[in-house]
């Protein structure tokens, strides 16, 4: 069932749980599982070489980028979510940003406002820096 937290997504090592009514502000690097059910202000990255799996449940809510293994969303992102594995739209999900995954699965009402990317299982994609991409321009 999509957002279960029994789905066939594992994290190995530990579970981080930020709770409702916490705010986090600045980066998080994790390995293991990451569920988040307040806010995170910065990006989310999991340990690179290992499993890791975040979930974004209830009334969840991220204003940065995601790269983990593996993501199930059913709250708010606002930013782009980079997945090597599997990524999983709940039917409460709303992603404002570019999607980028090897598998995706969405839920009737979920909202993606961006890009869905296919990118080939293992593949990490490289951080970009907002120049990387502006559109070219020419000045004479």
């Amino acid at each position: 069932m999509l957002g279960n937290k029994k789905s066939g997504f594992s994290g190995s090592g530990g579970t981080t749980l930020i709770s409702q009514d916490t705010t986090i502000v600045g980066d998080i690097h994790f390995a293991g599982s990451l569920d988040v059910e307040g806010l995170v202000q910065g990006n989310i990255v999991a340990e690179s070489g290992k499993d890791g799996l975040v979930r974004i449940v209830g009334k969840g809510r991220v204003e940065g980028d995601i790269r983990a293994p593996s993501v199930v969303i059913n709250g708010e992102v606002q930013g782009d979510v980079h997945s090597s594995k599997q990524v999983e739209l709940a039917s409460h999900a709303r992603v404002q940003g570019n999607v980028f995954y090897n598998l995706v699965e969405m839920a009737a009402g979920s909202e993606v406002n961006g890009s869905l990317k296919h990118v080939g299982e293992g593949a990490e994609e490289a951080p970009q820096s907002p120049a990387a991409d502006a559109p070219d321009t020419k000045v004479d």
